[in-house]
């Protein structure tokens, strides 16, 4: 099976001013100019716009929401309220009236909070769930919980694993198919995958499951990258992590569109809420849709091609996800700005650590892959809008100064 038919690469040079103007506006970024950031898929770096936010909230408005009657509690509790609307706008929901939005520490406890609170008391003996044991622990370990609570209270459930294709790590549509049955239901799925860098294409999810099982999404790795719009996502839930999308660390959110199953209902008692980081989520998404998230996919996918085009002329690395996507001139889907790699004479670690020498961040370990993931340790790149073509270039430079010496 081939890859996705991609669209054409962008020239970065046609975005250098957009992108310069943007660049500024983060203090960390412009403050080490000798360093080059490139974990954003990690963590992404906050524009200054962001931070003025939750300064001024703190400075002005701090209290806690729902807790009191005063002006400050008041506008608060407002503030929350304004920002689950604003999720629900920057996810382009098309019925906002019957969703619900929860905010949570970030996309792990999001599908925790979905498996522990709604899917729990969905299933019954002999129901299944089709679960993507190569995608982020996170998107496998809430759904095993499930099954082992389920366990301990006499319900069997049945997890199958979600199939993938050899060659571009793609879901293989054909084989999810012949796993969907009528005791199908539910399907996780990831948007963006954190270690290949595809799109997964769950567009095309629910033509192959049907009109009834549930779907959720771990958007981790593509708010606040690309454009998500849940009027051409037909799934159920989406969970993500702020911090990764220029907000503050510790908030993220559970969006739930509420048309199948019982309504989306977090148990237990609802403590205070992380208002600052609410405050920092509703700043990022108004300076990321002001920024242009098309404009942003397009700069950090042509970062990502100029790597692995780079990459593929260099005998000693081994790239990791689709082998058709990486040249110039390849006609298939690109990677959404996350690039991941292997030196075959080098550990991954070691050669962190040698980057980590030279001023570029990456991340080098397994990368919290589920237990079908890749075995062995890799090097990662992902990229924001921050990044330019003189880091691909520098970081290059060193990896072909390594190829030479081995």
């Amino acid at each position: 099976m081939s890859c996705p038919l991609g669209r054409s690469p962008h020239q970065t040079s046609d975005l250098s001013e957009w992108q310069a103007a943007l660049r500024s506006q983060f203090p960390i970024i412009t403050g080490h100019p000798a360093l080059r950031y490139l974990d954003s898929s990690a963590t992404s770096q906050k524009p200054q716009a962001v931070l003025d936010a939750v300064h001024q909230y703190l400075t002005t408005s701090n209290a806690n929401a729902g807790r009191g009657t005063y002006t400050w509690a008041n506008r608060t509790t407002a503030l929350i309220d304004q920002a689950e609307t604003r999720v629900k706008t920057f996810l382009h929901d098309p019925e906002p009236e019957q969703s619900q939005v929860h905010f949570t520490s970030g996309t792990t406890e999001g599908l925790r909070t979905v498996a522990r609170d709604w899917l729990v008391s969905c299933l019954t003996d002999g129901d299944e769930m089709i679960v993507p044991f190569a995608d982020h622990q996170a998107n496998a370990q809430p759904w095993l919980e499930t099954q082992r609570l389920l366990a301990e209270r006499g319900t069997r459930v049945v997890i199958r694993e979600m199939p993938y294709e050899a060659d571009s790590h793609d879901y293989d549509q054909q084989a999810l198919a012949g796993l969907v049955n009528d005791r199908t239901r539910f399907v996780a799925a990831t948007h963006v995958h954190h270690v290949y860098g595809a799109d997964m294409n769950v567009h095309r999810i629910r033509a192959t499951v049907g009109p009834e099982v549930v779907i959720c999404l771990d958007a981790a790795q593509s708010i606040g990258h690309k454009t998500v719009d849940m009027s051409d996502l037909d799934v159920d839930f989406v969970a993500f992590s702020g911090h990764k999308a220029m907000a503050l660390p510790g908030i993220g959110a559970v969006w739930a569109r509420g048309r199948r199953g019982h309504r989306f209902e977090p148990g237990g008692w609802n403590g205070s809420p992380n208002t600052s980081g609410v405050v920092s989520l509703h700043a990022a998404f108004d300076w990321l849709e002001e920024a242009g998230l098309e404009r942003i996919e397009d700069w950090t996918v042509d970062l990502g091609l100029r790597l692995t085009d780079g990459l593929s002329k260099l005998r000693s690395y081994e790239i990791l996800g689709c082998p058709l996507s990486l040249t110039a001139d390849s006609a298939v889907q690109r990677r959404q700005g996350i690039v991941t790699f292997r030196h075959r004479g080098i550990g991954s670690n070691d050669l962190g650590f040698i980057l980590a020498s030279h001023g570029l961040m990456v991340r080098a370990d397994g990368h919290c892959q589920a237990q079908a993931g890749e075995k062995d340790s890799s090097v990662r790149v992902s990229l924001h809008l921050y990044n330019t073509p003189e880091d691909i270039d520098h970081l290059l430079q060193i990896l072909t100064d390594l190829d030479h010496e081995s």
